[in-house]
C-alpha cells in the first residue's frame, strides 16, 4: 500500500509500522502511526485487515515523498 509523507526523514526503509484505520462515508484511509503518513481512499471491499507492516521503499518525486509498505493478509 502507498501512502503520502509530507516530510524527508520521518521513515525509513526497513521500519515496522502500525496503521490506524479511519471511515468515510464510501471509503476507509491508513494512517502511519503516529501521523507519519497517510493513505489515499480505499474501496470497502479492498479494506486491509493487518494492522502492522514494513516499509519497503520509499521515492521521492515532484509531488513529495511516498512510502510503500508491505502488510500480511
Amino acid at each position: 500500500m502507498e501512502f503520502k509523507m509530507e516530510r524527508p526523514g520521518l521513515l525509513k526503509e526497513g521500519d515496522e509500522v502500525t496503521v490506524t484505520e479511519g471511515l468515510l462515508p464510501s471509503n476507509y484511509y491508513y494512517t502511519i502511526d503516529p501521523s507519519l503518513a497517510m493513505s489515499g481512499n480505499v474501496p470497502f471491499r479492498e479494506r486491509m485487515l493487518s494492522r502492522k507492516g514494513r516499509v519497503v521503499s520509499i521515492i521521492q518525486n515532484e509531488r513529495g515523498f511516498y512510502v510503500t509498505a508491505e502488510f500480511e493478509e
